[in-house]
């Protein structure tokens, strides 16, 4: 009776595995970690095998079974990366600005990372719409699309210096702080 069980799981095993490799492919995006999902949901299904064989669709199982330890890892990987930024020690750089530059440098760390991300490649490393696009991973006409969503002179009273200070003008006039001359 054990060689007949072992024998329909193998046949399980030849039409099955191949498409929970694929399942696990597409969840994690790497051939070797979507190989050890399989081979996990498999060992897994060949423990219950004996109760599984019965079910109407054992492959449900095997996918669920995939799916459930896949969820795992990432939990387990947020409880890791929480870990480690909790056991870092507080050390943080700050860079030694003064003045305005200080003030544009708070004025940056209050925006949103992919706002902030935008502002310094377009503006501070002076590249192309486009190339601020790709460096992002988004259509060419996003960064444009919303030009005035995050300006750098969008800070505290008081910040006017730093912003009239800001190293490269926007080349969208409607985004200009309103204490800036229009072009000659």
């Amino acid at each position: 009776m054990a060689g007949d069980d072992d024998r329909e799981f193998l046949d399980f095993f030849a039409d099955e595995f191949w498409s929970l490799r694929r399942i696990g492919f597409l969840l994690t995006g790497d051939w070797g970690d979507a190989e050890e999902l399989a081979q996990e949901a498999m060992a897994r299904t060949f423990a219950a095998w004996p109760r599984v064989r019965g079910y109407d669709r054992p492959a449900a199982f095997a996918r669920k079974v995939l799916l459930n330890r896949h969820r795992s890892l990432l939990r387990r990987a947020v409880v890791e990366a929480r870990h480690l930024l909790a056991s870092r020690p507080q050390e943080r750089h700050e860079p030694d600005f003064s003045g305005d530059d200080l003030i544009l440098w708070q004025a940056l760390r209050r925006l949103p990372a992919r706002q902030r991300t935008a502002i310094v490649l377009r503006y501070y490393l002076d590249l192309s719409e486009a190339e601020v696009a790709r460096q992002l991973g988004v259509p060419a006409g996003t960064p444009t699309s919303r030009p005035c969503a995050a300006p750098p002179w969008n800070m505290p009273p008081g910040a006017g210096a730093a912003a009239r200070s800001w190293p490269v003008r926007s080349p969208w006039p409607w985004c200009w702080p309103p204490w800036s001359p229009l072009p000659p």
